[in-house]
This record gives C-alpha cells, sequence and structure tokens, in this order.
C-alpha cells in the first residue's frame, strides 16, 4: 500500500483532534510531514506534542512545492478554504477540507457589517458560482476532495445506513441537532470571517449526516432523490439580553445568527429538519433522529452515557478533559469517552487515508459539501426574505 505524507495546515483545536485521529489509523503507512500556521508559535506547540509530526513548515508554499506531501489538510477559517484547495491542487495535492466549503465573505462595496446589511440573495448567488467553480475544478483532475468534519462518520449514522441500506428502507423524516453554548472563537462573531453563526458552524454537522443517509436511501432503493426546497429562520437571541443576563454565553456576535432552524423537502416528498443554536447549557448536544416506513433509529451522538462523573470540587481537575463547552466539572456529569471514534473522527481519517492509499473516492467528498453548504446559504435566504427557496 502507498505511504501517505499530510501536512497540517492549521494548528489550532482542531488541529489536535485531526492529529490524535491520525495518530490511530491502522493499515496505512501515514505520515505528518509537516504543519503550518500563521502563528508559528503555536505550529510549534502542536508539533511538541505530537511525535507523529515531524516538523513545522515556514511556509504555505514549502508545503506545495514538497513533492513528499500528497495531501494537505486544510484546519483554517472557512474564508481561507477555497484558495487554500486551489493552490493545493494547482500543486497536484489531494486536498482534506473542514466544513464548511466556503461561504460569503464580503466583496468590495459591501455595507458593513455585511450579515447584517448584505441581501441574503446576493450572498447566495455568489455563494453558487464559487461552488460551481470549485466542483468544475476538482471533477477536471484526479486529485481527491475529502470534506471533514460531519456526521457521517459517526458509528451510529453508519450502523443507521447500514440497517437502511440492508431493509431497503424509505426514509420519511428526520430531525438533526447540534447545539451548544456559543462559540469560543474570535471569528466566530464576524460574518465577514466566518461566513455565518451557528448554522454554518453547528448546522452543517446534522445537515451533513441527513443528506448522506438519503443518498444510502436512494442508491439502495435504485432512486433518485436530490434536495428540492428549504424553509428556514434564523435569530439573534443573545444580543438582545443585558449583559448580565447573557453572562454565561461568551460569544460577543457582531453580525452573525445564534439560532436556526431549517426544513428541508427532497423530491421524494420526505422531509428533514435541522436545529442549531448557541444558547444551549450544559455541553455539545449532537444528534439525528431518522422515523423510516419501517423503523426508528435515535442517533445519540453526544452526550453519551459510557461514563458518568460526580465532583464536588474542580481539585486537580484543571487540566481534566470532561466534555467540550462543559466548564462546570462537580456534580454529575456525562463524560467524553473515546470521542474521536464516537464522534466519527478516526473513521473519517481512517477513510481519507485509505482513500489516497488505494486511489478511491471518500464517503464524504465534495457533492456533500456542495449540496450542505448549498442548503445553508438557501437557508439564509429563506430566513430574510420570509419564502421557501427552490432548488
Amino acid at each position: 500500500m502507498k505511504k501517505v505524507t499530510i501536512a497540517l495546515i492549521g494548528a489550532g483545536f482542531a488541529g489536535n483532534f485531526h492529529t490524535n485521529s491520525y495518530n490511530k489509523v491502522s493499515g496505512v503507512d501515514l505520515r505528518i510531514k509537516y504543519v503550518y500556521d500563521n502563528d508559528q508559535e503555536r505550529a510549534q506547540q502542536l508539533c511538541d506534542k505530537w511525535d507523529i509530526i515531524e516538523g513545522v513548515a515556514t511556509s504555505y508554499q514549502q508545503v506545495l512545492e514538497d513533492p513528499e506531501v500528497d495531501v494537505v489538510d486544510i484546519i483554517t477559517p472557512p474564508v481561507t478554504h477555497l484558495d487554500l484547495a486551489y493552490e493545493a491542487l494547482d500543486a497536484n495535492k489531494h486536498v482534506i477540507c473542514e466544513k464548511p466549503l466556503t461561504g460569503y465573505f464580503g466583496e468590495e462595496g459591501d455595507e458593513e457589517p455585511i450579515g447584517l446589511k448584505v441581501p441574503k440573495a446576493k450572498m447566495y448567488e455568489s455563494l453558487l458560482a464559487n461552488i460551481d467553480e470549485c466542483r468544475k475544478k476538482f471533477e477536471a483532475s484526479d486529485r481527491l476532495f475529502m470534506y471533514a468534519e460531519n456526521y457521517v462518520y459517526s458509528p451510529n449514522i453508519l450502523r443507521s445506513a447500514e440497517m437502511i441500506e440492508a431493509k431497503k428502507s424509505k426514509i420519511m423524516y428526520m430531525k438533526g441537532e447540534e447545539s451548544i453554548r456559543s462559540s469560543t472563537s474570535p471569528a466566530s462573531a464576524y460574518w465577514s470571517l466566518a461566513g455565518g453563526g451557528s448554522l454554518i458552524r453547528l448546522g452543517s454537522h446534522p445537515i451533513g449526516g441527513m443528506l448522506f443517509l438519503k443518498q444510502i436511501e436512494a442508491k439502495a432503493r435504485g432512486e433518485e432523490i436530490a434536495v428540492q426546497s428549504v424553509v428556514a429562520e434564523t435569530g439573534r437571541l443573545a444580543p438582545s439580553l443585558n449583559e448580565h443576563d447573557k453572562r454565561y454565553f461568551p460569544a460577543k456576535s457582531i453580525d452573525t445568527e445564534d439560532f436556526a432552524t431549517v426544513i428541508i423537502t427532497f423530491t421524494d416528498g420526505t422531509k428533514a429538519i435541522s436545529i442549531s443554536n448557541d444558547n444551549t447549557l450544559g455541553g455539545v448536544k449532537n444528534y439525528v433522529e431518522v422515523y423510516t416506513n419501517d423503523s426508528a433509529l435515535v442517533n445519540n451522538i453526544t452526550p453519551a452515557d459510557n461514563l458518568q462523573t460526580y465532583f464536588l470540587d474542580h481539585d486537580d481537575l484543571d487540566d481534566v478533559y470532561i466534555s467540550e463547552q462543559l466548564q462546570d466539572k462537580t456534580g454529575w456529569n456525562k463524560v467524553f469517552v473515546a470521542e474521536e471514534t464516537l464522534r466519527g473522527y478516526l473513521a473519517q481519517f481512517q477513510d481519507f487515508a485509505e482513500c489516497v492509499a488505494e486511489n478511491r473516492q471518500p464517503l464524504s467528498g465534495l457533492d456533500l459539501a456542495y449540496d450542505t453548504i448549498k442548503i445553508i446559504y438557501a437557508a439564509y435566504l429563506s430566513a430574510e426574505e420570509g419564502r421557501r427557496v427552490d432548488f
């Protein structure tokens, strides 16, 4: 099997869990030759933490010019995704790109803040042009595009897909959610950096997972199923609170939403609902419920019940990880156990490494990335104009 050499582009929070998953990939001769980040100190810290990372690149160009590098793993803010992906493609590299594929980040002459001032119709048309260009570029090449961080590789979702495929079930309705206690990333406050708020940052996960399950259903039943229309509502809830009432929500949104509900109608008449918001205390809430003509499949991704803890104080727990966005470790808590497995990161990077080694397409690729971001921006348009958006 071919050796797979990877370069990480970005050394933040996601860079750490990507590396943790790569470290557990089996059956593939895999190495991480470089990590590169605009913050060289942060890149060096990630390199020092993980033996699998061999060194720190001084520039992205150094990564691209190295013939040993097969894959660039883009773990940077969304505003940079397409430019970095195109440069990698021009350098004949495969691309792993975190969600979202891209977004609308502003153009010359836009009134600011763009999330509140620029019409979503303009954003939608611009986005469609950009993702169409991206699809053409990658389809014209022999390089792989692998779409990272969604629910596709969660063992719950993969097992549900297996059962739907075996029974050839008709999915009637799905409901998926990712909710959290706001983002701690400063970039998430600005549409110009994040491309949106809770919908693009959180909702992309359940939307991707539900689209994947419809793909499995369609293939099993020999049907063609696509998205027909989108209806959505979004809101900015926390900004309406006074400083005391919003003290537990650290995000300081400038022009991004913190609540979104999206109803997706498929061409076979079935439905899916996505919920995403930044106003949920108690840790991360991730699930997908699937109701078919002959089954009910409830995928509880997080929190899980593998381990529950009860502490009376925080003594000596400062460096002990309990759960994402769960700061209080006293009282009863549901602890993340084998998070990289239960949230699908390990299976994801196992698949991506094998795809490069064997030259095959991933379960989560460009089509899923394309459809997910198209739905998200159609939802923004629907919410602003108060109407259904047809595909």
